[in-house]
């Protein structure tokens, strides 16, 4: 049977079997033992059923299935099934949400993914490497440039703009588009390293479709989607659309609210791990355990698997991001292994020498721990990364 299974966490208490059941019933049919023997018999392909309940003493979980024969196959109405109005009943979390076979098989999943992407960079074997735009904001075209040509020639692999560079007079989205392609044919003609460059799409919802479309068609490499601003059910239209053919990285703006509390809400991994996954993201940030804005570690571990895990979708990067600085290069790798992306802003255009030196350190930081060397004894030969722990550290 095709259905969706969502479990929940909730406090601990009596009754948690007769909790369950009135969610099973009152997310699908309304009611059951109140019901002839006829419209039972009618309805019950329709009627959501209690998997599990379980109890620890703090908190309890409760597992439901929700047959697909109540909701068309698309993000919104999964989600308005399973969370809609239970979304407001106070101390409930979502903390998992699974598809049967038959269900899985209605979304893209990533276009390219992991092995995609590698393939268009020609890097097969170690993390790659990805900068920010930083500052942006009331500059023009030449600083765009300019810090572009840095990031690119200074051997990272991705750069994407800041997710609040919106299209705007001073850097309009075509021209940033036309640039980048424009310096990074240039960089890859000067190194043979190929530079994706993932431009921000915004704008008016039904302007998305369109402003992409062209993105592609002026020789853009990949897409920025603030996607919980507009929503799962776009992105994956974005993904499915075969004259968008981009790789799309997804940000976590505005998905805080929906995660945060550890009470009610939306589990991290069900998120940012599961359903962009399954609506089309290649890659995917999300919050490092290691800056100001941080997660848990096992937060960020259980969005990585879900990003990654065996699944019908191909596998999309995982991206931690924020507080990242060339010191933090091994403990990255430990932590996400090598198929994920290494993210900074700061920790590139902040250091001493610029951005160009920047970028050339976390690559130098990457090469040390591929080939089995500490940071300390690769900086003595490389002035970059020298200049990078001396600046930052290396976390003990």
């Amino acid at each position: 049977m095709s259905d969706v299974t969502a479990t929940y966490r909730v406090p601990s208490g009596p009754d948690l079997h007769k909790k369950a059941e009135g969610i099973a019933l009152g997310l699908t049919v309304g009611s059951w033992t109140n019901l002839p023997a006829l419209e039972q018999s009618q309805l019950q392909q329709h009627k959501g059923e209690v998997v599990s309940v379980t109890d620890d003493g703090s908190q309890a979980t409760l597992t439901i299935r929700y047959p697909a024969a109540n909701f068309s196959p698309d993000i919104p109405a999964i989600l308005t099934t399973v969370f809609g109005k239970l979304s407001l009943d106070g101390t409930i979390k979502l903390v998992d949400l699974s598809f049967s076979e038959s269900l899985a098989q209605q979304f893209p999943g990533p276009t390219y993914g992991i092995d995609g992407i590698r393939k268009q960079l020609g890097v097969t074997d170690r993390p790659l490497v990805m900068s920010i735009f930083k500052g942006m904001i009331g500059k023009g075209i030449d600083e765009f440039e300019s810090q572009l040509k840095a990031q690119a020639r200074g051997g990272i692999d991705l750069v994407k703009d800041d997710e609040i560079l919106f299209d705007n007079p001073l850097t309009p989205f075509e021209y940033r588009v036309t640039i980048g392609k424009r310096v990074l044919d240039q960089v890859e003609r000067e190194t043979g390293r190929r530079v994706l460059y993932a431009v921000n799409l915004s704008g008016r919802t039904y302007e998305l479709r369109d402003k992409a479309r062209r993105a592609a068609e002026l020789g853009a490499s990949a897409l920025l989607f603030n996607v919980f601003a507009y929503g799962l059910d776009v992105l994956q239209a974005l993904a499915e659309d075969p004259e968008i053919p981009l790789p799309i990285m997804a940000h976590p703006a505005v998905s805080g609210a929906l995660t945060a509390s550890p009470e009610y809400g939306i589990a991290n991994q069900v998120l940012l791990g599961k359903l962009l996954r399954a609506a089309g993201a290649d890659l995917v940030l999300f919050p490092s355990p290691y800056g100001n804005v941080a997660l848990a570690q096992e937060e960020t571990t259980a969005i990585a698997s879900a990003l990654t895990e065996q699944a019908p979708y191909r596998s999309a990067f995982p991206v931690p991001s924020a507080g990242i600085h060339p010191g933090l290069v091994p403990q990255l790798i430990a932590d996400f292994g090598v198929h994920s992306v290494i993210n900074a802003g700061g920790g590139i255009h902040g250091h001493p020498d610029g951005a160009a030196a920047g970028a050339t350190a976390f690559r130098q930081a990457v090469d040390a721990v591929q080939n089995g060397l500490t940071l300390e004894d690769a900086a003595r030969e490389q002035k970059e990364l020298s200049a990078a722990l001396n600046l930052w550290g290396v976390p003990q």
